[in-house]
C-alpha cells in the first residue's frame, strides 16, 4: 500500500476538525490534530509530519523552523490568509516552503466589521444588558445615521471591497487608503483614494484592512489618532499590532476615540480561541480596553461562518494535496512578501 501523505493540524479546535474531515476528499492525505499551538517547545509534536497545518496563534519562528526540518518536515500550510507568525527566512533557509489560504470568504470579514460598526453606533451591547435588567431608558443610547456619513477605509483588498460594497449601500462617502491604488476600481464603485492624513481627518469610522508589515505595524498611534476626526469610531479585523493599545486607551479616555470594534489584539494568543474565564486577567492592557463601555472585542472571529471554514479547509488541503502529488507550490508565501 502506498504511504500517505501525513499532516499534523496544530492549534484545532472541534469546528477545525470537523469541517477538515468533511473536506478531506483525498485518499492520499491523512490527519492528526493537536490541540496545542505549535511552538519551539513542543516542535517534537511534528515527528513523523510530512507537513504541519498552522493558524494564527502558533508561533512558527526560527527555532520551530529548525525544528521542524529536524522532523523532515516538507511543508508549512498556513490555514489563514496572514503570515506575520512565520519567519519566512527561516524557512526559506531550512528548505520549507509555506502555503497559505490567501482569500476564504472575504463576505464574512467584511460583515463582521459592519456588525461591529453598527452594534457600537446604535450601542446594541449596552441596550441588550439594560433590557435584560428591565431598564428600558434611552439616555445613553444615542447614535448617528449611518447615511451621508465617511468611512475611511485603509487598504483595499477583497474584504475591503466586500466592505466598501455594503456601505455603499448605506449611502456613505468612502475615502480609502492604499500603497497601490486601482483607480480604475475607484471610478467603478464610486470611491476615492486619498491620503493618511486626509482620510484620519474626515472619517466617522476608519476600519483597517491592510496586511501587518514593518510598514504598517503600530499605524494607529498617538501621532495618527491625534489627526483624527473627534468622536471616531475605529474597527479592526485585520492584524492587532496595526494598533497601538496604549495609545488607543489614551484616545478613549481623551474622547477623540468615540468607539472601538476590536476582532483582533496585538497580544492575542495567550487569550483567543480559548476559555480563561476561570482565570485572573494578567494583561493590563487587555483588561483595561475591555473595561471601556464604548470598546467591543471579539476573539478573531471574524472569518468564522460556516461557508469560510469549508472554504479554509478546502484550499489547505488542495494546497497540500498538490504538493503531495506532485511537488507544485499552490498559494505559496515567499520570503520577499513579508
Amino acid at each position: 500500500m502506498e504511504r500517505k501523505f501525513r499532516i499534523i493540524c496544530f492549534g484545532t479546535q472541534p469546528y477545525d476538525r470537523e469541517s477538515f474531515d468533511r473536506n478531506n476528499t483525498y485518499d492520499n492525505l491523512t490527519i492528526d490534530y493537536h490541540t496545542s499551538h505549535l511552538n519551539a517547545r513542543n516542535v517534537a509534536l511534528a515527528e513523523g509530519a510530512d507537513a504541519v497545518c498552522v493558524f494564527v496563534n502558533d508561533t512558527v519562528d526560527a527555532e520551530t523552523i529548525e525544528g521542524l526540518a529536524a522532523h523532515g518536515v516538507k511543508l508549512i500550510a498556513l490555514r489563514c490568509a496572514g503570515f506575520n507568525n512565520v519567519d519566512l527566512q527561516a524557512a526559506e533557509r531550512c528548505g520549507i516552503p509555506v502555503v497559505r489560504v490567501p482569500a476564504y470568504s472575504p463576505h464574512a470579514v467584511a460583515e463582521h466589521a459592519v456588525a461591529l460598526m453598527l452594534a457600537l453606533n446604535r450601542k446594541v451591547h449596552r441596550a441588550y444588558w439594560r433590557t435584560r435588567d428591565g431598564n428600558f431608558a434611552l439616555h445613553g443610547l444615542l447614535g448617528f445615521d449611518m447615511y451621508g456619513k465617511t468611512a475611511g477605509i485603509v487598504g483595499t483588498g477583497k474584504i475591503a471591497r466586500a466592505l466598501i460594497g455594503i456601505l455603499r449601500g448605506f449611502g456613505m462617502e468612502i475615502l480609502a487608503y492604499d500603497l497601490y491604488p486601482d483607480e480604475e476600481y475607484a471610478r467603478a464603485a464610486g470611491i476615492r483614494y486619498v491620503t493618511l492624513d486626509e482620510l484620519y481627518r474626515n472619517s466617522d469610522i476608519i476600519s483597517l484592512h491592510c496586511p501587518l508589515t514593518d510598514a504598517t505595524r503600530y499605524m494607529i498611534d498617538e501621532d495618527a489618532i491625534s489627526k483624527m476626526k473627534r468622536g471616531v469610531i475605529i474597527i479592526n479585523t485585520g492584524r492587532g499590532q496595526l494598533i497601538r493599545s496604549e495609545a488607543l486607551i489614551e484616545g478613549l479616555k481623551n474622547k477623540t476615540v468615540g468607539a472601538a470594534g476590536l476582532d483582533v489584539y496585538e497580544e492575542e494568543a495567550a487569550y483567543f480561541y480559548e476559555d480563561t474565564s476561570d482565570r485572573v486577567m494578567d494583561d493590563d492592557m487587555l483588561a483595561r480596553l475591555l473595561s471601556f463601555n464604548n470598546v467591543i472585542i471579539t476573539s478573531h472571529q471574524g472569518f468564522f461562518t460556516r461557508e469560510a471554514l469549508d472554504n479554509i479547509a478546502r484550499t489547505t488541503l488542495d494546497n497540500v494535496e498538490v504538493f503531495a502529488r506532485s511537488g507544485e507550490l499552490r498559494n505559496r508565501v515567499c520570503c520577499d512578501r513579508k
